[in-house]
């Protein structure tokens, strides 16, 4: 179970992926951090999107069908 105040990560194939989900974000008004993608976490992007644990749904909804998501890790 997450605390309204976990975070987690969203992780992208592309810079250009995180960058066009960012934008979704902000058109949405989900609060986020665009942050590197920390070092214990693999990926083919080194940009990733911090974003709150209790916006997931919110989060995948909005990227559904738009921005391919690698995976999404807790932080």
């Amino acid at each position: 179970m997450t605390s309204e105040n976990s975070y987690l990560v969203a992780l992208f194939h592309s810079t250009s992926g995180a960058l066009m989900a960012e934008k979704l974000f902000k058109r949405e008004g989900i609060a986020h951090k665009i942050i590197p993608v920390p070092r214990h976490i693999s990926s083919d992007c080194g940009v990733s999107l911090r974003f709150f644990a209790s916006e997931r749904e919110r989060v995948e909804a909005t990227l559904a069908g738009k921005v391919d998501i690698q995976n999404i890790c807790p932080l």
